[in-house]
C-alpha cells in the first residue's frame, strides 16, 4: 500500500477515514477498564488487565485479547496488514 500525500490532500474526512478498511488493522493495547468504550457489548471484565484491540482502519473493533500475538494472528488470517499504536 503506497499512499502519495499529495493524493491526500484534497480528501474529505469520510475518505480520509475510508482509506485501509479492508487492508490494514491495528493492534491497540489497553486496560481492561476501557474495553466497554470500544466493545460496549463485551461482559464485565476484571479491572487493571492488560488486552489487545484488533481494530479497522476505520476504528471499528475486531476483536478483544489479552495475547498482542493473537491479535496479530487474527489480522493476518484476515489478509490484513497489521500496524500497532502506542
Amino acid at each position: 500500500m503506497d499512499y502519495n500525500i499529495k493524493n491526500l490532500a484534497g480528501l474529505d474526512a469520510a475518505d480520509l477515514g475510508a482509506l485501509g478498511v479492508g487492508e490494514v488493522a491495528y493492534v491497540k493495547p489497553l486496560r481492561s477498564d476501557d474495553v466497554a468504550r470500544l466493545f460496549p457489548q463485551a461482559p464485565e471484565i476484571q479491572p487493571g488487565l492488560q488486552l489487545f484491540a484488533l481494530l479497522s482502519a476505520s476504528g471499528e473493533p475486531i476483536l478483544l485479547t489479552d495475547n498482542r500475538e493473537a491479535a496479530v494472528a487474527n489480522a493476518w488470517a484476515h489478509d490484513l496488514e497489521t500496524v500497532s499504536l502506542h
